[in-house]
Formats: C-alpha cells, structure tokens, sequence
C-alpha cells in the first residue's frame, strides 16, 4: 500500500465517520475538560464484546449510573453487579469486569493502566480490548484488530481472497494508522458497521473466521435463565430444577459453582454476595 493509497482510504474512512459517524455514543463523550474517563470506556469495550451498540446502549447507561467508578464497582457485591449485567449474556464478562475493578484500585490506586503488558493482565482484557482502551481512553497509537476493523481492510484491499490472516490485515492497520488514534478506530468501527449492513459478512472471508452457536436453547440460555431466578433471591436446587425443567440444568448449576457466579449454600444456591 503506497502512501497515496493510505490517504485515500483514510478520507474514505474519515469522509464516512464525519456524515454519519456515532458520535453521540455516551461512551464516546469527554469529560469536563476533554478527558475520556478510562473507566467508562473500559466498561462500554467488555460490553461491547460479542453484543451489538443498540443493546449495550440501555445497560451502559443503567450500569454506570449504579457503578459509576473503578472503586464504586470493586466495593460493590458481585451479586449486584450480576443483576445489574443481566440481560446483556456472556455473565463472566460481569465477574471479569468486577475483577478488574478491584485489581485497578487494589494495585493501582483507581487509575487504569496504560502500557498493553498491563492492562492484559486484567481480568476480560486480552491484546484486541487492551488496544482498543489504549485508543480510546488516552489516544495511543495501538494496532489492533476486531470485526469491524477487518470488514473495513477486507473489503477495500483483500475482497478477492479467502483464508485471509489477520496478521496480514494488522500490518494494514499500523500502516494506515494516524496521529489521532481515537478518531479513526472510532470512524473504523462505524464505517466497518455499516459495510456490514451493505456488503454482507466479510468477515467470513477471514482465517479466523467461527460460527456463533445459535443462542435459543443453548446452555448460554440456560445459565442466564438461572442467573435471573437468583437474582430475584435464593432458591432451592429442586425449585430451581423444576423452573428451569431442562436436564442439563444440574450440570449448568454446577459449572456456574466452579466459575464463582453462583454460591452453594447448604440449603439454597443464591447469587454470591447476595
């Protein structure tokens, strides 16, 4: 990619984000003063995993105004934090994100990390979501990938292959990338968003490329099925049984155990802190 080619796409991409970008996403508003609170975009990016804008919009909002800092969500039960996730599915990303709240006041004074080697330590976090808060919280030149950044690099540089590797793509995306980290990533994922709705999945087009496993009746299902009836308060493993009337239920009841998003009393299972 020569550097004309660079400059043009990027006004592709910017020309894009200026007309129809989201830029009233309230996770995409600064602070007094222009700061992009760390905290807000590290919760709006676990959101933001595996479940669309128009989704985590409502739960975003409702999730901070109860949670609204690091130290408001460590000190908080995880069992609130699990009602309050509810709905929004994948409920380890509710335990992760706690997790990463105590780890970020416990060790670093409330103050999120920012080098990458830190912040993948962190419970949710791997390289992708630890470039993407880079980018986002305080406008650092991370390289990273994630579907929408792939949809866009597919399409206007690999749309006659198959099989394509994401280093490939990423070594696009550093070359690509401008001083202003946060725009562009922001104006990537909006563009990428509506190449979806226009030219169609290409991220099938990609190495990497899975399946999602269809969610109606899956054990996913399930464990939000259970994790709602805890959150209404205690029940019983035969009230919970014979709610839930599945016969993997007893095997999902015991995985939530393991995983520490359900407490085994010696009577009733119950939401942990609850």
């Amino acid at each position: 990619m020569q550097q004309g080619q660079i400059e043009a796409f990027q006004q592709t991409v910017f020309d894009y984000y200026r007309k129809h970008g989201r830029h009233d996403l309230p996770w995409r508003r600064p602070a007094a003063g222009g700061r992009f609170d760390p905290y807000r975009i590290l919760v709006s990016e676990v959101m933001l995993q595996q479940t669309q804008v128009p989704r985590v919009l409502p739960k975003f909002q409702e999730f901070t105004a109860q949670f609204p800092t690091f130290t408001a969500l460590a000190a908080a039960p995880l069992g609130d934090v699990l009602k309050a996730w509810s709905g929004l599915g994948y409920n380890r990303r509710a335990k992760f994100l706690w997790e990463a709240a105590r780890q970020v006041t416990g060790k670093y004074g409330g103050e999120l990390p920012q080098t990458s080697a830190e912040l993948v330590v962190l419970p949710g976090v791997g390289p992708n979501t630890a470039g993407a808060i880079l980018a986002y919280a305080f406008n650092k030149p991370a390289v990273f990938i994630e579907t929408n950044v792939r949809t866009v690099f597919i399409h206007h540089f690999f749309a006659a292959e198959q099989g394509i590797a994401d280093k490939r793509i990423l070594d696009l995306v550093a070359r690509s990338l401008p001083d202003d980290a946060r725009s562009w990533y922001w104006a990537l994922m909006d563009y990428g968003t509506y190449l979806k709705q226009t030219a169609g999945n290409l991220n099938k087009l990609s190495k990497h490329y899975a399946v999602q496993s269809a969610f109606q009746g899956s054990k996913r299902q399930l464990r939000g099925q259970v994790l709602r009836l805890l959150g209404q308060g205690r029940r019983t493993e035969a009230e919970l049984l014979a709610l839930l009337a599945d016969a993997r239920a007893t095997d999902v009841l015991a995985d939530l155990v393991n995983e520490g998003l359900v407490e085994r009393g010696t009577t009733h299972y119950k939401l942990p802190g609850s």
